[in-house]
């Protein structure tokens, strides 16, 4: 079933006009919470500095967020799907802005993780409420093109991160690259308060073991997938955080078996569309990541940027991400998600390929802006593969999920590239940096080739 014929077929939607501006609204807040992620990087050092950080606490500033965005994103759907995803947006991007003044203010390390960590909650609650706010208000060919903007926006983040990052450390100072979320948030809280129409919850309750759960078992998995790359995929600290992931996915296992009122039904987990899309955007994330990660450090080592030279640099990334999407979006009613997501993967293989074999910043630049056009394409084909065998009911517990997978992508791009061109990090070299572009190529094409196998019939 392709995208085309998306089951969230709430007849008012199609007529609502305020869809487009309720669509740009929270499109701009997805990309507030995904520059979140990356803005930060460039500005460790000062914050290091002058907040006398030591380097468990520059690792812990730069990754609780992450682990609280993927960790608590399920259980945010759950609640956009029970109280209404409106509710849930407003009050997830209220909590965000709030942290943010609370991080740009902190005076010390203590009280900047305290704030990362309830940015991630309020990140967790709204991205998930506001992918199914955009699910309920578009169907058909709409639903695909607004799939499209969404995706553009959210795999852009990244890029403008960066940029962003370099630009405010740089100018006013570290805080700002907190406290610019706050005139932005208020004016998105007020425009989504009269642009969001009401949706209706399903009522009920939510799992509280079952969220616990997960949430345990996530946050494992994403912190041993970090710490991999950090200490290796065989160090204890990886190995015990994966393996107490691993258990505590199990016992979610069965506990969305054996409760009244799971969190996910476990049908929707067996069905092909969703297990495609789940693949395709850990896939999609895993490769971004990649690409960013590698290319900040080929251009400063390698070729003598500045983090801001860098920053600058991933712009032409950022518009070919935007473009992949677009085209994506148009492309997905006619031909269908697998088609898409083929060919999205092999232009990603393809411009990786030429990164790893060609030394040349300006090759390096163009290549990488090719795959990132595929890797947009690959985006929008596995939001459109989720979401064509999901009912409206479902669409925040399944926002969810893909956006659970998208922070597992995240951690395990880095992780996993890091490992790859470890010896590029020690002492620089082209072979090196090739090595990593080389594997991500082969990842993308051995996808591509796994995207040729159909999706099995939803039972």
């Amino acid at each position: 079933m392709d995208a085309s014929d998306a089951v969230a077929t709430e007849g008012a939607a199609v007529s609502d006009p305020r869809r487009w501006r309720t669509l740009g609204l929270l499109g701009v807040a997805q990309l507030m919470l995904i520059v979140d992620v990356t803005v930060v990087a460039i500005a460790l050092p000062d914050m290091q500095a002058d907040l006398a950080l030591d380097r468990t606490g520059v690792a812990w500033v730069a990754s609780s967020y992450a682990l609280v965005f993927g960790g608590l994103m399920l259980l945010g759907g759950k609640a956009a799907d029970v109280l209404g995803p409106r509710r849930v947006v407003l009050s997830g991007l209220g909590v965000f802005v709030a942290a943010s003044l609370l991080a740009g203010l902190s005076g010390n390390g203590e009280m900047l993780l305290v704030a990362r960590v309830l940015q991630g909650l309020g990140a967790a609650a709204m991205s998930p409420a506001a992918l199914s706010v955009i699910v309920r208000t578009f169907t058909g060919a709409e639903l695909t093109r607004a799939i499209g903007v969404w995706s553009a926006l959210g795999g852009a983040g990244a890029a403008i991160g960066v940029l962003l990052g370099g630009v405010l450390t740089a100018g006013p100072g570290w805080p700002w690259v907190f406290l610019i979320n706050i005139p932005v948030g208020v004016v998105l809280l007020v425009g989504l308060v009269r642009s969001v129409r009401p949706l209706p919850g399903s009522g009920g309750s939510v799992d509280v073991v079952g969220a616990a759960l997960v949430t345990a078992a996530t946050g494992a998995v994403v912190y041993g997938l970090v710490a991999a790359g950090d200490q290796g995929w065989l160090s204890l600290h990886t190995l015990i955080a994966v393996a107490a992931g691993v258990a505590g996915y199990a016992l979610f296992g069965w506990r969305i078996r054996s409760a009244a009122a799971p969190l996910i039904d476990p049908a929707m987990l067996r069905r092909g569309s969703v297990v495609r899309g789940l693949a395709l955007i850990f896939l999609a994330t895993a490769l971004m990541i990649s690409v960013f990660f590698l290319g900040s450090f080929a251009l400063q080592h390698l070729h003598g940027f500045s983090a801001l030279e860098t920053g600058l640099s991933f712009l032409p990334v950022a518009l070919g991400t935007i473009l992949g999407s677009t085209l994506a979006g148009q492309i997905i009613p006619r031909r269908g998600v697998r088609a898409v997501s083929i060919v999205g993967l092999l232009v990603a293989a393809a411009g990786l390929a030429t990164a790893a074999a060609v030394f040349s910043m300006t090759v390096l630049i163009v290549a990488t802006s090719v795959a990132a056009l595929g890797i947009g394409a690959t985006f929008v084909a596995a939001a459109g593969s989720m979401f064509s065998a999901v009912r409206p009911e479902e669409a925040g517990v399944a926002s969810g999920a893909l956006s659970t997978f998208h922070e597992f992508g995240a951690a395990a791009g880095v992780s996993a590239i890091s490992s790859v061109a470890a010896a590029a990090l020690l002492t620089p070299g082209f072979a090196a940096f090739a090595s990593g572009y080389w594997f991500a190529a082969a990842v993308a094409l051995a996808a591509c080739l796994a995207s040729l196998v159909p999706s099995p019939r939803v039972s």
